[in-house]
């Protein structure tokens, strides 16, 4: 059987994970792939697109508050668990879809990849069955106009990706947005997406009144993420196809789809040639007119 490849899409609510799913779904079929993608966000009711395989036909999480009398977060976790303990249903249907390409839109509870171990056992259960994920973690870009909101961000990023040690790519969202919060932000872009140096984040936060009484946990934290080091972003604007492609181009060497998958060798070849015409002082200019 030929190795299947998908996305898992993650974040906190609100960074963009359903609209991301529909636009990157459409990239995708316009580029000649065959697209599934599947709900398992039991609490996603305006989903922009037709899921192939949606968790409510398994559970929903209106029936689990009811019956076992649990809160939003709590009946979430449960509905994971509960898929955890019936993976062979995703599994099942998944293997029905051999020729497809998965796009897996995930709940925003961050607590389920940071710590809580369903998502991990799920995404573990899922990989043995010869589907190769990239763990795709969104971060809504209006953090970056705060420092606090920022630093938390960048721990959240760690510490997923340190959970499910899945190939990992940082997405920062809504950059068509950024525009509204320009003149709140410290640095350049590319200080957010390329994590520079942090001393000068540590600095933004002992000025604020608010954040600088935590000043010695500010730095364990930020001493904590550059020793891993492992977080930078990739700007999204999920309108303009130039950051789309960069960012499937990304993932596609992150779970490894450039080495097995199926596309056609004339789209391989016209996107190799867009992305070699664009050249860095390009790149750059085209992110600045965001700010």
């Amino acid at each position: 059987m030929s190795l299947l490849f998908g996305q898992l899409v993650i974040g906190p609510p609100g960074s963009g994970k359903t609209t991301y799913c529909n636009a990157m779904g459409k990239f995708l079929e316009s580029l000649g792939r065959k697209v599934a993608i599947i709900n398992i966000d039991p609490a996603n009711e305006n989903m922009e697109y037709t899921p192939t395989i949606d968790i409510a036909n398994l559970i929903k999480l209106e029936e689990v508050m009811k019956i076992h009398k649990l809160g939003p977060n709590g009946a979430l976790i449960y509905c994971m668990e509960f898929l955890e303990a019936n993976i062979d249903w995703l599994i099942k249907r998944i293997l029905q879809l051999k020729d497809h390409y998965f796009l897996l839109d995930c709940p925003g509870q961050v607590e389920l990849f940071t710590h809580h171990e369903s998502m991990n056992s799920i995404t573990t259960k899922l990989c043995e069955n010869l589907l190769r994920l990239c763990s795709v973690n969104l971060i809504d870009s209006h953090h970056c106009s705060d420092p606090g909101k920022y630093l938390s961000s960048l721990m959240v990023c760690t510490s997923t990706m340190l959970n499910l040690g899945l190939p990992h790519v940082n997405v920062m969202t809504k950059l068509d947005e950024l525009k509204r919060f320009s003149d709140k932000l410290d640095f350049n872009l590319d200080f957010y997406t390329d994590v520079l140096d942090l001393k000068y984040l540590l600095e933004k936060l002992d000025e604020d009144p608010l954040t600088a009484k935590y000043k010695k946990l500010n730095a364990a934290l930020v001493e904590v993420i550059e020793m891993y080091s492992l977080v930078t972003f990739l700007p999204l604007d999920v309108s303009n196809k130039a950051l789309l492609l960069k960012v499937k181009n990304e993932i596609d060497k992150a779970n490894g789809y450039i080495f097995g998958g199926n596309e056609p060798q004339d789209i391989q070849t016209l996107l190799a040639c867009a992305v070699g015409a664009q050249t860095e002082t390009e790149r750059v200019s085209s992110l600045d007119s965001y700010i």
